[in-house]
């Protein structure tokens, strides 16, 4: 039987990569415990990293196939649950994308498939050769070359790669949340991007709109209809302003005792996406 210690040395590894495939807290821990009880019968390990990453990566595999068919049924836009730690989940890797964990950065990772995510997460997040790559993935390791640069070409496109300083983000996301609340379209204006989107996750389970909403004006008008019909602060209390997945944010409570989240992709001074998250099946890790 293997040791606990030794488990538990790489949780945080494991995890990292279990949410970067699933997009998902509640199925990364679960895939992460599965996990663990392999490693308590596996006998002689003796790279126990890079065994608990190929059982982690093979078990995310499995669970990606079923999970395909509840994604095509999915009302609405698609999010990953937010994370509140980001930190907690961070790759110790000299990768440029170990600290990333933006929902840009996951909405791309979902557009791939399941073996062009796992060969790039492993490759060019967490720094994995492609010889050890081929074998958590049971291919070649020019297969594992080529589906890594298919990944990283989709992701390089759909990532946005703006430096953004943290101060300046948070001022900018307080104006965006402050001309939101009085519903003000010449301040929603100023604060977005021409290309902005505004994606709303609700999956079925409340009002949302059903596609994201694309342009500057499209999501003003959005907004201030919001605004009119809910009045100020859209019957929210107990708000939170935090950072999700790194980025700016809040959560809170709706009106009928819900949760509710929003994180902000901020660029060149202006918001660029706008990630509405009210699934409660995805929220209530985030605490009140």
């Amino acid at each position: 039987m293997s040791d606990a210690a030794d488990f538990e040395a790489h949780r945080r590894h494991l995890t990292g990569l279990a949410y970067r495939m699933l997009g998902s807290v509640a199925e990364a821990e679960d895939v992460v415990q599965d996990a663990w009880l392999r490693w308590r019968s596996a006998e002689d390990v003796e790279r126990p990293r890079a065994w608990l990453s190929r059982v982690v990566t093979r078990l995310c595999l499995d669970h990606l196939k079923s999970a395909r068919v509840r994604r095509e049924r999915y009302v609405g836009p698609w999010l990953p649950e937010p994370v509140l730690d980001a930190d907690a989940l961070r790759v110790e890797a000299p990768t440029e994308l170990a600290s990333d964990l933006s929902v840009a950065l996951l909405l791309a990772l979902e557009r791939l498939s399941p073996l062009e995510r796992a060969a790039f997460l492993l490759h060019d997040v967490f720094d994995v050769d492609h010889a050890e790559v081929a074998e958590a993935l049971a291919r070649t390791p020019a297969a594992c070359r080529q589906l890594a640069a298919r990944a990283r070409a989709h992701v390089r496109a759909a990532r946005p790669r703006f430096p953004v300083d943290d101060a300046d983000a948070e001022r900018v996301a307080f104006a965006f949340f402050a001309a939101a609340q009085a519903g003000d379209p010449a301040a929603l204006t100023a604060v977005l991007a021409e290309d902005a989107v505004f994606y709303s996750d609700a999956g079925g389970h409340k009002q949302a709109a059903l596609k994201p909403v694309v342009g500057r004006d499209r999501v003003t008008r959005f907004l201030v209809g919001v605004a009119r019909k809910f009045g100020s602060g859209a019957g929210l209390r107990d708000v939170r302003f935090v950072r999700l997945n790194g980025l700016p944010g809040l959560v809170a409570v709706e009106a009928d005792g819900g949760p509710y989240a929003v994180a902000l992709e901020v660029r060149g001074g202006v918001v660029g996406a706008v990630y509405v998250m009210r699934n409660p099946e995805k929220l209530g890790h985030l605490g009140g």
